[in-house]
């Protein structure tokens, strides 16, 4: 399920970060890349967990 979130959060970033760019908004722009990092995070640390049998 947290893999689930964390492409929620990456494809949220990129729209966050997308709409920054096209307002000139730098502020929402670097939200937004910071929100994809933390889902890309969030993606690996699940399939980290679950390769080492985690739940």
């Amino acid at each position: 399920m947290a893999k689930g979130k964390g492409k929620a959060k990456q494809i949220k970033g990129k729209l966050k970060e997308t709409a920054g760019d096209a307002t000139g908004n730098k502020r929402m722009e670097a939200e937004g890349r910071a929100e994809k990092v933390s889902g890309k995070v969030q993606e690996s640390a699940e399939k980290a967990r679950k390769n080492l049998g985690g739940r």
